[in-house]
């Protein structure tokens, strides 16, 4: 059983704070994290936009994605991602030309069309609400900001114009992945939390797929809950804290990450441990040999040509040396 030989692997962060941390020390962590994972090889470094969500920080997500920009030499740093329809196309243009032109080459831009938050906040944002069916026209509105200046275009993304900044669509169902293989543009798919459905949205993006001037063929990246220790049974006591923060989402609760707890299971009822456990279906917990094992067995079965992984640990260096498990195992 062999993975795809030109598998890349790359980063997805929340800048989450600790249950008893601060905003503050998510920022420094979500900075150390992403230098950690370009010594390492990691080829991207991502950061999503979520809103009113307390336990996540990275809601200023292209303010953040310039700070961990500025702060590393080499990884290519983006939005795993823009809710685009939250936005102006011309004013996301403007501030990923922006760190395009302060960051050349480093800068991703992908785009979700979901609130990143509640319906409440949407409200707040001034949200159409039907801006998640406007998410083709959006997109393409945006791609012509980026993409070549015509001496007749009156509106212009400045900066941002001719920057040509790779652009990315991400869901978690097939709508996206219809629009990615019809626009010829990369697909990523959300199976760090909603796994469900992503044989069937990579296999029509796959069969859809429309050769572009970005794509000749089809580029999948899988986003994976990777939650590896030294041990199978260190990986279980940590891997508590992810299971907590989900816990506490469906039941509307802060989010802090909590620290791991010895058992689960006074924490939770039935119904909720089998809702968690859907959410975290594609998790990959253990020591080594069992991510190793997995990892490839996940591998064959999509084909992926990038993973992006998602350690979700109450502390730093517990994420730190997750990542630094994988990237030994399959980072040369």
């Amino acid at each position: 059983m062999k993975p795809n030989p030109n598998i890349a692997l790359s980063v997805l962060d929340l800048a989450a704070v600790r249950e008893d941390g601060t905003v503050a020390e998510s920022f420094r962590n979500t900075l150390a994290l992403a230098q950690h994972a370009e010594q390492l090889g990691y080829r991207r470094f991502w950061l999503a936009e979520h809103h009113n969500m307390a336990g996540i920080a990275s809601a200023a997500t292209s303010v953040l994605i310039g700070y961990v920009a500025g702060g590393t030499k080499t990884i290519r740093v983006g939005s795993g991602g823009i809710m685009l329809p939250n936005h102006a196309p011309l004013v996301i243009a403007e501030q990923f030309g922006t760190l395009e032109t302060l960051y050349p080459g480093r800068i991703d831009l992908g785009l979700g069309r979901a609130v990143g938050g509640d319906p409440f906040t949407a409200q707040v944002l001034r949200r159409d609400p039907g801006a998640g069916d406007k998410f083709p026209e959006l997109v393409q509105e945006l791609m012509r900001y980026l993409g070549p200046v015509s001496p007749q275009q009156r509106v212009q993304a400045v900066p941002g114009g001719g920057t040509n900044v790779p652009i990315w669509l991400l869901g978690s169902s097939t709508f996206s992945a219809h629009l990615a293989a019809m626009l010829g543009l990369p697909f990523a798919f959300a199976g760090q939390f909603a796994p469900q459905m992503m044989i069937e949205a990579i296999g029509l993006y796959r069969d859809y797929f429309k050769p572009s001037a970005t794509l000749n063929q089809p580029h999948v990246m899988i986003g994976l809950p990777v939650l590896a220790a030294d041990t199978d049974e260190q990986a279980k006591f940590l891997a508590t804290s992810a299971q907590q923060r989900v816990l506490r989402l469906i039941r509307g609760q802060p989010i802090h990450t909590p620290p791991p707890v010895t058992s689960m299971a006074r924490l939770w009822n039935l119904n909720e441990q089998r809702t968690v456990e859907a959410h975290l279906g594609a998790a990959m917990i253990g020591g080594p040999a069992t991510v190793e094992h997995k990892l490839r067995e996940f591998l064959e079965l999509t084909q992926a040509n990038e993973l992006i992984l998602h350690s979700d640990f109450y502390r730093l260096e517990d994420r730190l040396r997750s990542y630094e498990i994988v990237a030994g195992l399959f980072i040369n």
